[in-house]
């Protein structure tokens, strides 16, 4: 997790389990706000964000699955349901309104806790690659400059290009088409032809290579050392 603090907001009427949950949270390196009911959950995103909300559904007044497709008409934070046990319908309709997850009670702290470390990383964004290193040699992203030893390696502007995307989204597969469409190549042959060339460039023997690699029936990939 990210040196950001999560704040979490507990929405549940029973005052022990939510005391409970505080304790346990705020142990595991969260901020905790509690209330027991709908109408202070909403009185607090008014003034206060949240990075995740647990949510029960069975509460007096308004219940959990109203607030939640009241959270989801303008509010994307994720959210675990706590639902009684025995209820699927009470689960599937959760999920159905946008939450992200739920637990039925009762239930481990520790198990909550995994949960919502689980949300909140698939939640955070990805910090965006910077530099990769590919031999000896280092790509700077934003600056779509490549250098050995300090020097500057000569890349035309379809290679600075199509090096860029893929360190961009280093090691995931991205395919030819999709090359083809966001480099000026335009057409998929062209794309394999600028990675020969490239190959020359980055990899200590192109016809092995080990940065760029050809991703069978996709397209390619490129890692870092």
């Amino acid at each position: 997790m990210s040196q950001h603090k999560s704040h979490i907001l507990v929405v549940d009427d029973d005052d022990r389990l939510r005391d409970l949950l505080k304790r346990y949270l705020t142990r595991d390196g969260h901020d905790v706000t509690s209330v027991r009911d709908a109408a202070s959950a909403r009185r607090m995103m008014q003034t206060m964000s949240f990075d995740l909300l647990v949510l029960d559904v069975m509460m007096p007044g308004e219940d959990g699955l109203s607030l939640l497709k009241s959270i989801r008409e303008t509010n994307d934070t994720p959210v675990i349901l706590l639902t009684a046990r025995g209820q699927p319908s009470e689960r599937i309709e959760g999920l159905k309104l946008g939450a992200d997850d739920y637990l039925p009670k009762p239930f481990e702290p520790e198990e909550l806790t995994l949960r919502i470390g689980s949300i909140l990383k698939r939640a955070a964004p990805e910090a965006p690659v910077e530099e990769i290193r590919l031999s000896g040699m280092v790509f700077h992203v934003a600056k779509g400059e490549l250098r050995k030893d300090g020097r500057l390696v000569r890349l035309t502007e379809s290679e600075t290009q199509l090096l860029s995307i893929l360190a961009a989204r280093a090691g995931a597969a991205i395919s030819r088409q999709e090359l083809a469409v966001l480099t000026a190549a335009g057409v998929e042959r062209t794309v394999d032809v600028q990675v020969t060339r490239l190959r020359r460039k980055i990899e200590r023997d192109p016809r092995e290579p080990v940065h760029l690699q050809t991703v069978r029936g996709v397209g390619y990939r490129l890692t870092g050392d």
